[in-house]
């Protein structure tokens, strides 16, 4: 289980999930300037944490990193809320009381992701299709004389 990412991890990694492409120090540096002052050597010891803890992966150019998320925000965001209820000493109160503080919008989109998993379900649960019978050679007419189709010869003949 991933252990929640703190304010600055947090903030970096926002942007790395938003922009969703490969991401330099200099680029979310630039970006989290417009809120705050912070030193290069700040973002990059950060971004260092986050991929020795492996929140994403870096591929040289030059003489920088290029940075790209190892998972999705909804990912992280699971795995902590999975992690809370498993932890919990009674489950079902605790989605009870999560449950209890969740908007209209927010039970309607779990009420969406309920249908979806069920319907994945229900799409897992149904058995294949059955494969046409395999086409083997046409029945075949007995010579002329012996029988009609479908019946065999009369013994003796």
């Amino acid at each position: 289980m991933p252990r929640p990412l703190g304010e600055l991890e947090d903030a970096v990694m926002t942007r790395v999930w938003q922009w969703n492409r490969p991401v330099t120090v200099r680029e979310v540096l630039e970006d989290l300037q417009q809120e705050r002052s912070i030193a290069y050597t700040t973002v990059m010891t950060v971004m260092d944490n986050l991929h020795q803890k492996g929140w994403v992966r870096r591929e040289s150019e030059g003489r920088a990193y290029r940075y790209t998320a190892v998972s999705t925000r909804a990912a992280y965001s699971a795995a902590l809320m999975n992690e809370a209820w498993a932890t919990s000493d009674s489950p079902a109160a605790a989605l009870v009381a999560f449950f209890g503080m969740m908007s209209a919008e927010q039970r309607e989109a779990l009420r969406d992701a309920i249908r979806i998993v069920q319907h994945d379900d229900e799409a897992a649960a149904d058995p294949a299709p059955e494969a046409p019978a395999a086409a083997g050679p046409p029945p075949q007419e007995p010579p002329a004389g012996e029988g009609s189709a479908g019946q065999a010869p009369a013994p003796g003949r």
